[in-house]
């Protein structure tokens, strides 16, 4: 039996539990309206929800999912822990990606008005690591939007480029801040070169690509950061 609790909060927002996945709907007023996923770290997206209410992006059913196991659902493989403190990151990704796809997104379309116009997959950080490697597992997401997504991530270069897409999206959003490239470390050093490689990939394949730099480092205006990469594939 699966383990579902339901519990609506308002018209426009509804919050349920699949597994021990913590997942918040953010309803559109309009019929056939774009529904787009957002993985996120922590919290249950109100703050992302607000800021693209405040950018009048209204017509939008954003479909949060939080409680991730962040270095297991979000990483496509094995990967030890680029700090010597953390986790490794074990891999998770087709696991959860099951879970999105089969449990979670039928439960959601269940909840909104008509047929989605079209859907999305975005994130910040590993999560728009996943993002993108969703696109070469899946052909349910239309676009998509990676936000200082960690593609410093081992072999994930290699990966794109030596495999085909599902579906190739109509609309890819890249962002990164100018300041990520500026460290030590020599694995996430790469992330900006990374960024720039992959988005030029992809306009070749024909995707409609939009990659912006953005002030700061990895963790400057996160809130806003995700709002506008949302916002940009609408």
């Amino acid at each position: 039996m699966r383990d579902y609790v339901f519990i609506m909060i308002d018209l426009n927002k509804a919050k349920f539990n699949i597994k021990d996945k913590v997942i918040t709907l953010y309803k559109s007023p309009d019929i056939n309206s774009p529904l787009i996923i957002f993985n996120t770290f922590e919290g249950d997206g109100e703050d992302v929800y607000q800021a693209l209410q405040n950018m009048d992006c209204t017509s939008i059913n954003l479909l949060v999912i939080g409680n991730i196991d962040w270095n297991h659902d979000m990483s496509p493989w094995y990967m030890p822990s680029i700090y010597s403190k953390e986790k490794s990151f074990s891999g998770g990704a087709d696991e959860y990606l099951r879970l999105l796809i089969d449990e979670i997104l039928p439960k959601a379309k269940e909840k909104i008005d008509g047929e989605p116009g079209f859907t999305g997959i975005t994130g910040y950080s590993l999560a728009g690591l996943f993002a993108v490697y969703a696109m070469y597992k899946t052909d349910v997401f239309d676009r998509v939007a990676s936000m200082s997504g960690s593609l410093w991530f081992h072999n994930f270069m290699e990966y794109c480029k030596s495999n085909d897409c599902m579906k190739l999206p109509d609309k890819i959003y890249f962002s990164l801040g100018d300041k990520e490239a500026n460290t030590r470390n020599p694995v996430l050093k790469t992330v900006e070169d990374n960024t720039r490689e992959l988005s030029e990939y992809f306009k070749k394949l024909g995707s409609e690509v939009i990659f912006e730099l953005n002030q700061g480092n990895h963790f400057t205006d996160t809130i806003l950061r995700s709002a506008k990469g949302i916002k940009a594939i609408l």
